[in-house]
């Protein structure tokens, strides 16, 4: 049990991680905080329809990812 919540928590770090930058990579909508470090690079890479739509589904997969290791480590604490 030891060796698989070790296995979840780092998961969960990681995932917690690849979440927050690929959500901070989206096209802003108006001003928010991916324009202020983003500028014109987010403007010429965010034009392609193509690439926002698999950085939807990898934020997707991802979040999906990170909340099975929460109901995981939550199942493991619970019946541990």
């Amino acid at each position: 049990m030891d060796i698989l919540r070790i296995i979840l928590q780092v998961l969960l770090v990681a995932s917690s991680f690849f979440l927050i930058l690929t959500i901070l990579l989206h096209k802003g909508k108006g001003g928010g905080l991916s324009d202020v470090f983003g500028g014109g690079v987010s403007s010429v890479a965010s034009s392609s329809g193509v690439a926002e739509r698999n950085l939807n589904r990898i934020t997707v997969s991802v979040a999906l990812i990170w909340v099975a290791t929460i109901v995981g480590l939550g199942l493991l604490t619970r019946y541990a």
